[in-house]
């Protein structure tokens, strides 16, 4: 599909009090088997915003080099005023898509760089998963 864009995540909050995230990590972000073949002529993102406080966080983890050194997308021009209210963060990634020097400038774009920080938006901090998550029998990773 000509001018196709891909997006890893698509993340929405309307509220900026609304205790909501998208958060990756320790994860491999790679190309599916047929995305790798075309990767060079369709670009791929971490993601763009879909409400006014979207929050995006890709934490510890395996970013292959299909990701555009962009790293993020605007999702359209009436959402231009997300891009100051939004908060997208990068923490300690790695792989060839991995680097932030070519990211977006966006005042909502944030590399992390404390581990206070990054904590944050943990399965502990953020969904309190220490307390619950144990019992649905779902493998997680409670800290940094």
């Amino acid at each position: 599909m000509s001018k196709q864009k891909n997006m890893v995540t698509v993340q929405g909050r309307e509220d900026p009090n609304q205790n909501t995230a998208t958060s990756i990590q320790q994860c491999n972000v790679i190309p599916s088997s047929d995305l790798k073949p075309v990767q060079g002529s369709i670009k791929t993102y971490l993601g763009r915003p879909w409400k006014k406080y979207s929050r995006t966080v890709m934490l510890q983890s395996v970013v292959d080099s299909h990701i555009d050194p962009a790293g993020w997308a605007e999702w359209d021009a009436a959402s231009k005023d997300f891009l100051q209210t939004l908060y997208y963060g990068e923490y300690l990634n790695s792989g060839a898509g991995a680097g932030t020097s070519k990211r977006v400038t966006w005042p909502g774009y944030h590399i992390i760089k404390t581990a206070a920080e990054a904590s944050k938006f943990t399965v502990t901090q953020l969904i309190q998963g220490n307390v619950w998550l144990k019992n649905t029998g779902v493998a997680f990773i409670e800290g940094l």
